[in-house]
């Protein structure tokens, strides 16, 4: 697997471009990794859903759930779909719309300044060995790429906005990352 730092592109994911993104601010690199998890319907794998959520195509009838969440405006520069499949939505250079109001060692913003992976999965449950593979992988490749980016400076979603988010939960296998990963969720 390779990435372009000039595109900002995974050569092995699919790419689904959204249009939740911009450019970041202007001398803000990457410089933290949020992980999240996401399952749509919740708790349902597989499927267009995450994808559509993230392309403003998700159709408000389709489910119940999706009525509530169907005009909002989020994305994420990555997903690793259960199987280990990688969906790239944003170039990493760019800002995606994942964290919301938050803050990171008293920095607030932190889609200016970070990566968000989503992780196929909910709050409570637990994550597949080929997504923890496919995740090393990436981390390892952002590290090279950017250097901000280090084990060292990786957080969850409920990290970042304690008490609005969850996720990843307390499934994710924060020691998978490595002995020096930094998520706080453990």
């Amino acid at each position: 697997m390779k990435l372009d730092a000039d595109s900002g592109l995974l050569d092995q994911a699919r790419q689904v471009r959204s249009p939740n993104q911009d450019e970041r601010p202007s001398g803000c690199e990457p410089e933290l990794l949020v992980i999240h998890s996401i399952s749509l319907p919740p708790g349902e794998y597989g499927g267009p859903w995450i994808e559509r959520l993230f392309c403003n195509d998700l159709e408000p009838s389709a489910h119940a759930y999706f009525a509530e969440i169907a005009d909002l405006r989020v994305s994420a520069h990555l997903l690793i779909r259960r199987d280990g499949e990688l969906v790239q939505f944003v170039p990493f250079h760019c800002r995606a719309w994942h964290a919301g109001l938050s803050s990171y060692e008293g920095r607030e913003c932190c889609n200016d300044f970070s990566i968000g992976i989503e992780l196929e999965g909910t709050d409570q449950g637990d994550f597949t060995s080929a997504q923890y593979a496919a995740l090393i992988d990436v981390v390892a490749l952002l590290d090279e790429t950017y250097p901000g980016i280090s084990p060292q400076r990786i957080a969850g979603h409920s990290d970042i906005a304690p008490g609005r988010k969850t996720d990843p939960g307390p499934g994710f296998d924060w020691l998978a990352l490595g002995p020096n990963a930094r998520g706080r969720s453990v």
